[in-house]
């Protein structure tokens, strides 16, 4: 049995409860220290039982599959990057701080007595305050694109409580993090965080989790309408829903088969069409799940709406218009039109 599979039977049983029960660091702990903390890699075989275990984290709360998917996601990193290198520690714990904000960089420098150090602010990092380690995008001397991990209890590391304001994903804890003089240790070579296979991979398995959330949300749906007495209107949105979710799963089983048939191949095109295509199904699930159920579980269901608050705010991870522009431009390019059935 995949390590995927114990852990989709252990969330979708009480152990649910146990997870939607705790802060989402202390949930990161939980499974990490169940030895739930290691997924397949994508592209070795088990991509759809990976995108399984994302879905299903992030159908329990979307703040700690946040945490969740970025430490399996520098795990995969570092197998694939740094294969010769020692890994990551026991009962270490991990964040993948790449997000680049406009006019501000993470420098990386080479001291005089060859250890490197980080000097900057870093925004978007999620789970800072209770982390043990972190892989950051920064830029080195040469103002190359590099990436480095970084222990996170040491002194030159300031976690602040700046850089978020909204409601919806607030738990998963995404401050800015000031490094002075911090040891780091560079990650492959200048480049190769974005040129391996992998950075493609990893954006389509985000596709993964939006599918589990949206899933979760039709679920109060579901069990509405088992409930209730019939009601028509309720029953069309309900089908709608069916038939969204139905589509986006066979597109995600499709690429997940897809990226283990290729693993070497470019996933751009892949992954762009999964993350929009889910986005879009995702969008709708919670506007026909909010508007069929009313104001109540909104307002009096403590999981439901935190589940309505924190998914608009993860779907934009997703570049909408600027992906589906980019994904038109692969399209134009090809010879043929790729829509014949």
């Amino acid at each position: 049995m995949f390590v995927t599979d114990s852990i989709v039977l252990a969330i979708t049983s009480f152990n649910s409860e146990i997870l939607q029960a705790l802060p989402p660091m202390e949930g990161l702990r939980y499974l990490l220290d169940a030895g739930l903390g290691t997924l397949p890699r994508p592209g070795h075989g088990a991509t759809l039982q990976r995108w399984q275990a994302l879905a299903a984290v992030a159908a329990v709360d979307l703040s700690l599959l946040k945490l969740y998917e970025a430490h399996t996601d520098a795990l995969a990193i570092l197998a694939e990057l740094d294969s010769a290198g020692p890994g990551a520690p026991a009962g270490s714990s991990w964040g993948v701080w790449c997000a680049e904000m406009p006019g501000t960089r993470l420098r990386l420098r080479k001291a005089q007595d060859g250890h490197y150090l980080l000097d900057g602010r870093k925004a978007w990092c999620s789970g800072a305050s209770g982390l043990t380690h972190a892989l950051v995008s920064c830029w080195n001397e040469q103002d190359q694109a590099c990436l480095a991990s970084v222990v996170l209890t040491q002194a030159g590391v300031h976690v602040t409580d700046e850089g978020w304001q909204a409601v919806g994903m607030a738990a998963c804890a995404s401050v800015d993090v000031e490094f002075t003089g911090a040891h780091a240790f560079p990650i492959g070579q200048p480049g190769a965080y974005l040129a391996r296979p992998g950075f493609w991979h990893g954006g389509a398995g985000i596709a993964a989790a939006w599918y589990g959330a949206a899933s979760a949300v039709a679920s109060h749906l579901h069990a509405r309408a088992q409930r209730a007495a019939p009601d028509a209107m309720r029953l069309a949105q309900l089908g709608q829903i069916d038939c969204t979710l139905r589509a986006s799963a066979a597109l995600l089983r499709e690429g997940a088969a897809e990226i283990d048939l290729h693993p070497q191949r470019d996933a751009m095109e892949l992954a762009l069409r999964l993350r929009l295509v889910v986005e879009d199904a995702a969008t709708l699930v919670l506007q026909l799940a909010t508007r069929a159920l009313g104001a109540g579980p909104l307002c009096r269901d403590a999981r439901f709406a935190r589940l309505a608050a924190d998914l608009p705010v993860f779907l934009r991870q997703s570049h909408a218009e600027r992906d589906q522009a980019s994904l038109g431009g692969i399209i134009a390019g090809a010879q043929d039109h790729p829509w014949s059935l």
